[in-house]
C-alpha cells in the first residue's frame, strides 16, 4: 500500500465535524454547561461527581485523557461571584480531581487553571470552570506538534468510569 502508519479514533468524530451531541441538543440557547449540570438530575452517573453547589465533569473535547473542570451549578462568570461556601467547595473538588486523576493515571504532572474571560481564551466566558488535567512528560508529539491533531488513548466513557472510582 502506501507504507504510512493508521490511527483509528472513530469515536471523536463528533468532535472533527463539530457536532456535539446530546449535550448540544439537550442546551438548545442554555449555556451548554448548564445544561450538562442539569443531567445531575436525571443522570447523575454522567458526572464524575455531583457535590451541594459544585461538580465535575469531563471536558468533552479533552486535552489529554483525564481532563476534567470543575465548576460551580450556579451561572456565574467570576469567582467573588460565588458565596464562601460554593468557593470553598469548588476548590475543595479541585484538589479531590487532582487526588483522583493521579490515583487513575499516575500522570507526571498536573496542570490546573481557570481562564477567566474571552480575552484570557475561555471559551465559555460565562459558566466559570477550572480545568484540571493530567500531563506526561511525552505528552507533545509530532501528530501534536505537525499537524494540531491529539490522539487520545481512551474513549471519554473510559475515562468517566475511571475517574468514578477514583474520586470515591
Amino acid at each position: 500500500m502506501d507504507g504510512l502508519d493508521r490511527i483509528w479514533a472513530t469515536w471523536r468524530r463528533e468532535y472533527v465535524s463539530g457536532e456535539t451531541g446530546e449535550i448540544a441538543r439537550a442546551s438548545e440557547g442554555q449555556c451548554v454547561l448548564c445544561a450538562v449540570l442539569d443531567l445531575r438530575k436525571n443522570q447523575p452517573e454522567s458526572l464524575v461527581y455531583c457535590g451541594e453547589q459544585a461538580g465535575v465533569i469531563l471536558n468533552a473535547y479533552p486535552y489529554n485523557t483525564g481532563h476534567v473542570m470543575v465548576l460551580p451549578y450556579a451561572h456565574v462568570a467570576n469567582f467573588e461571584d460565588l458565596d464562601v461556601d460554593c468557593r470553598q467547595e469548588l476548590f475543595d473538588l479541585v484538589s479531590r480531581s487532582i487526588s483522583a486523576i493521579e490515583r487513575a493515571y499516575a500522570p507526571d504532572g498536573i496542570n490546573m487553571g481557570a481562564n477567566l474571560g474571552q480575552g484570557a481564551g475561555a471559551g465559555i466566558p460565562d459558566h466559570l470552570h477550572v480545568h484540571v488535567l493530567p500531563r506526561w512528560d511525552s505528552d507533545t508529539n509530532f501528530m501534536t506538534t505537525v499537524s494540531g491533531t491529539r490522539v487520545l488513548p481512551e474513549s471519554l466513557e473510559s475515562t468517566l468510569e475511571r475517574l468514578r472510582d477514583a474520586f470515591e
